[in-house]
């Protein structure tokens, strides 16, 4: 359900008014970065999502089905996203040595410079928008409820 369907039939204090108010929240939130991030850097969030994981992969490269499941995309949409970053020079594509089949998404140091220097702004941002709203005590709380859904991930890249 969208979060227009359920307004409709939202009642003050209900479960549906707070899932109501997290998809809002996540909306509002994710389009202010997205727009200071294209704005500042040139990036998408998806752009820069896919910098995030691959600088904190081994050798910072994942192989590039396992970088779309991470990142939430089909193949189609990895394919997509990747051909912009090769073409802007932050990725590039390497095969297996030892599976055909098999192609790795790799940063280059380009990729790696623009990662580090996107990365200070986005985390200001961040802090902006959501951090700031919370106590440490409330974040600390919220990380942990956040937590237990399904598939909620604690990796370091997801932090960045």
């Amino acid at each position: 359900m969208t979060s227009q369907v359920l307004s409709t039939q939202v009642t003050a204090g209900s479960e549906l008014e707070t899932w109501v108010r997290f998809l809002r929240a996540h909306a509002a939130i994710t389009r202010q970065l997205s727009a200071r991030l294209e704005a500042q850097h040139g990036l998408t969030l998806s752009d820069y999502d896919v910098l995030v994981q691959l600088y904190f992969a081994p050798e910072q490269a994942l192989r590039r089905v396992d970088l779309a499941r991470t990142v939430l995309l089909t193949a189609s949409g990895i394919t997509r996203l990747l051909d912009g970053l090769e073409r802007s020079g932050w990725v590039e594509k390497r095969s297996c040595k030892t599976d055909a089949r098999v192609s790795y998404a790799v940063l280059t140091t380009a990729g790696i410079a623009k990662f580090e220097e996107t990365q200070a702004s986005h985390r200001a941002d961040i802090e902006e928008l959501f951090s700031s709203n919370f106590t440490g005590t409330e974040g600390k709380k919220l990380g942990e409820l956040l937590g237990r859904l399904p598939l909620a991930d604690t990796s370091p890249a997801c932090s960045a």
